[in-house]
């Protein structure tokens, strides 16, 4: 007898199989038990009738709760009316265990409530067809950049320096002295840049942010490309080619996990390159005719990100950010110094920030007069000079964060679900 999953049920219709996992609901019909299955893979209806297995393990099937762990054996039929359109008749089963007082049942619960329970909420139907999603989106990420040349040389969680700023910083001891968890791993991308041309890293980032948004975690994770003689139109095409692709994909194999989510696939299938672009006070004008008065020179909040995205039908590029808001190492406009070679990416439907990327500065003293005027301390930023002094090159880079993007390919209201285990500012369990 074949052992296997009830993804793959389909490659054996007509058979007898063994299916390893968990029941997910049962109900009773006189002489007939319908037990949910689930595995892991997927979910299954699988039909038990004494007839078939007789009065013992029958009577074995009244004990079986809610996540009970078993063995089934059974023939695979298929079944139109079946949401996998496969059933399993059984032919006999071997109970693990019997699960007592499982406490996420098949009613609402609060959202606190369920977050304690994360552990265990991850195995409902819709959290794990998010959590598919954000895997297949990690892969197609990946699978792009391998596609063109990239090559993954992962950076470190440790630093001893910032990357976007001071006040975000998570600080650790480290030995004799001083570390900090990371907020990008950009600067080291930099360097693997110089040395293998087109590279990405892929890691967990951490920002010590007081912030309660729906689109806020303390550690989330970023996958960050960097290219040599890469100039910031580069960047952004390769950014909304990304975009477009993982997005397609999605739309492909992930029809069925959309479904249960109970996503509308009908504005993903419009994020298709070339995107539209903005500059900066271009958003700023189209936010003052919404009524957002915000000066020249400050960031946009949450809300403002909002109103600018779903006044498209696709992502859009915010471009041509004031120098003095964002981070030292962006390369100035040659044609107007006030302003950098940057672009945020904000995701359709008003989700609001998924990228944020540039081009890098690459001039020498320019990097050491940026760095005297954010007052970072130069020594410890010699390295990263040093990929200036010795054959500096144009070069351009982002981050893309998982779990933003994947709320948004989602529809969801909050990252928290986005990610198998969220750190927000009053959550560090479980």
């Amino acid at each position: 007898m074949t052992v296997t999953t009830i993804s793959d049920l389909s490659r054996h219709a007509g058979q007898e199989v063994e299916i390893h996992g968990w029941v997910y609901n049962r109900r009773s019909s006189g002489k007939i038990q319908f037990l949910i299955l689930r595995d892991g893979t997927g979910f299954v209806q699988a039909v038990v009738s004494e007839g078939e297995v007789g009065p013992e393990a029958f009577s074995t099937c009244d004990r079986l709760t809610q996540e009970s762990s078993l063995v089934v054996r059974g023939l695979v039929r298929e079944e139109r009316r079946a949401p996998s359109g496969f059933e399993l008749t059984v032919k006999g089963l071997d109970v693990v265990q019997v699960a007592q007082d499982y406490p996420i049942t098949h009613k609402e619960h609060g959202v606190e409530f369920l977050m304690d329970k994360r552990h265990l909420w991850i195995r409902t139907p819709r959290q794990n067809a998010i959590l598919r999603v954000r895997a297949e989106v990690i892969r197609a990420m990946e699978d792009f950049l391998n596609e063109r040349g990239f090559i993954r040389v992962d950076a470190p969680i440790l630093t001893p320096n910032a990357c976007e700023g001071t006040t975000t910083l998570f600080e650790t001891t480290y030995f004799e002295t001083k570390a900090y968890l990371s907020q990008s791993g950009q600067l080291y991308n930099e360097a693997t840049a110089a040395a293998f041309g087109r590279v990405y890293c892929y890691g967990p980032t951490f920002r010590a942010e007081k912030s309660k948004t729906r689109r806020h975690l303390i550690e989330f994770w970023m996958l960050e490309p960097e290219a040599a003689f890469f100039t910031y139109e580069d960047n952004v095409r390769l950014q909304e080619d990304m975009v477009s692709d993982v997005v397609a994909r999605v739309l492909e194999r992930n029809r069925h996990e959309l479904e249960v989510i109970g996503r509308d696939p009908a504005p993903l299938a419009k994020v298709q390159a070339p995107f539209p672009r903005i500059t900066y006070d271009e958003a700023l004008d189209r936010l003052r005719a919404a009524g957002r008065d915000i000066p020249w020179g400050e960031d946009f909040g949450a809300p403002d990100e909002t109103i600018v995205s779903q006044q498209f039908d696709r992502p859009v590029f915010v471009t041509h950010f004031p120098a003095k808001m964002k981070a030292f190492y962006m390369q100035p406009d040659p044609q107007r110094p006030e302003v950098v070679l940057a672009a945020d990416l904000l995701a359709s439907e008003g989700y609001g920030e998924i990228i944020g990327g540039s081009q890098r500065i690459d001039d020498p003293a320019l990097l050491e007069r940026r760095l005297r005027e954010e007052n970072l301390p130069a020594e410890a930023y010699q390295w990263y000079l040093d990929l200036r002094r010795y054959g500096s090159v144009p070069h351009s880079g982002f981050g893309i964060g998982i779990e933003r993007t994947v709320a948004w390919i989602c529809g969801l209201e909050h990252v928290r679900e986005t990610i198998p285990f969220a750190r927000l500012l009053n959550r560090l369990t479980p």
